[in-house]
């Protein structure tokens, strides 16, 4: 039998490109590797969906960094409203929440899930399961030969859907990649996005382990965590989908919560800051210095200690601290300021109550390394955009081969951008396959 498109992948992005290609009039197989389909869609959003975002198309798309502009096309047609009253007619009502995020209203992803399937359903669309494509090749007849599983299947079209290679247990295992690469597209270098960060000073974070930071000020440096003047930490927030640009040595600077791990940095925060990081590690060290008290100055933070110190004298500087911060940070603390947890407030010098303020204002941290690629939310890099249509999601190398989703370079903060831009170059790779493929012979 051959096909008019063959989707492989059975995530957001290859999903909504099966059910448009199918309701274009395509004749469609998908292929998922797993047991199920929209397996990444289930833990998304801590398995809420965040499946998109209310910010206007400009700082949407600056989401994306230097990439975002690729998808304006596919945007202007296939956007927000497009996919939320595509929901909305399978009955997935959505909210909108903090930071422009949106969700089902059920706070279930398989709602989601089940939509798109339904939608496949009307699409006429056939699907196998547990089945691995490992090779496709372009004959001389214009058809595409899909090996998998020790099948063959053929096809007028076919649409990479395979996902990134972080979440390998949702079957993003980097599939895609290898495929691409050696029908001749060139694999722009992968890399961890949206991923916690391990640190040096391991035992600093063990003692720390569990505690949420929030408030805080983290800012990433380049050069050596002690070497680097805390009074350069920024006011203001720089990294992607803000307006300005840090001067060196900032790398980046986030105001939110930080997550203290047995290894390291984690939180929402430290996740938008870390590809950066990841990319300025290729280059020389990198430091991440942590404001614990972003809302007071230096002056302030000073006068603040000196005004407790007076009215408590004969307090422990341990009992005092438990006022400024967790109580398990507390001695790791005083630790790191080299005074005596039971020294008095009146004995503390003014040399020791800089210390003190010093350390409020920058919990220093060296960068060994981000985690592994598999424990990313997202893969940076992929086939590169300059071999990829924008107005269609087709291959500029090979005509009938159209890509969408997590396995072209690019990735977003969190947010519902990712799963957005997913669901957008999908459609737009649906539809253009099947028109691609209705117009053979």
């Amino acid at each position: 039998m051959v096909y008019d498109v063959i989707v492989i992948g059975g995530g957001a992005a290859g999903l909504m490109a099966a059910g448009r290609s199918g309701l274009c009039g395509a004749k469609v197989l998908l292929l998922e590797k797993t047991d199920g389909c929209g397996r990444k869609i289930q833990v998304s959003g801590k398995t809420r969906c965040n499946l998109t975002n209310a910010a206007d198309i400009k700082n949407f798309i600056a989401m994306y960094g230097k990439n975002g502009r690729f998808l304006y096309s596919a945007f202007h047609h296939f956007f927000r409203p497009e996919l939320l009253k595509f929901l909305e007619s399978y009955g997935v009502a959505t909210k909108l929440e903090r930071g422009g995020r949106i969700f089902p209203v059920a706070d279930d992803a398989r709602v989601v899930v089940r939509a798109l399937e339904r939608y496949l359903t009307d699409s006429h669309v056939e699907i196998k399961l547990n089945i691995t494509v490992t090779a496709i090749q372009k004959k001389k007849a214009g058809l595409f030969e899909v090996q998998a599983s020790g099948e063959i299947y053929a096809a007028k079209a076919v649409i990479l859907a395979t996902g990134g290679a972080s979440w390998p247990q949702t079957g993003s295992t980097g599939d895609g990649y290898k495929i691409s690469s050696r029908l001749g597209h060139n694999i722009v270098e992968l890399k961890p996005a949206l991923v916690p960060l391990i640190v040096e000073e391991i035992d600093l974070a063990k003692s720390m382990e569990g505690l949420s930071l929030r408030n805080v000020r983290a800012t990433a440096f380049r050069g050596r965590a002690q070497e680097i003047d805390a009074k350069l930490t920024p006011q203001v927030n720089y990294g992607r989908g803000e307006k300005k640009t840090p001067r060196a040595p900032v790398i980046e600077s986030r105001f939110g919560e930080v997550l203290l791990t047995h290894f390291g940095l984690a939180g929402p925060i430290i996740l938008l800051m870390s590809l950066a990081v990841v990319e300025a590690l290729a280059d020389g060290s990198v430091a991440v210095l942590i404001d614990l008290k972003p809302a007071l100055s230096r002056e302030q933070l000073r006068a603040r200690l000196q005004k407790d110190f007076d009215s408590s004298g004969k307090r422990k500087i341990s009992e005092i601290m438990k006022a400024y911060l967790p109580a398990k940070m507390v001695e790791p603390f005083i630790a790191l300021t080299t005074l005596n947890s039971n020294k008095q407030a009146h004995q503390i010098n003014a040399g020791e109550r800089e210390a003190i303020v010093e350390h409020l204002k920058a919990l220093r941290f060296n960068i060994k390394s981000a985690l592994p690629l598999a424990r990313a939310i997202v893969t940076a890099g992929g086939v590169s955009l300059t071999e990829i249509d924008p107005r269609t999601m087709a291959s500029k190398l090979i005509p009938g081969l159209y890509f969408c989703g997590e396995v072209m370079d690019l990735d977003a903060d969190t947010g519902g951008y990712n799963l957005q831009a997913a669901f957008s170059t999908g459609y737009i790779a649906g539809e253009n396959a099947a028109q691609y493929s209705l117009s053979l012979p």
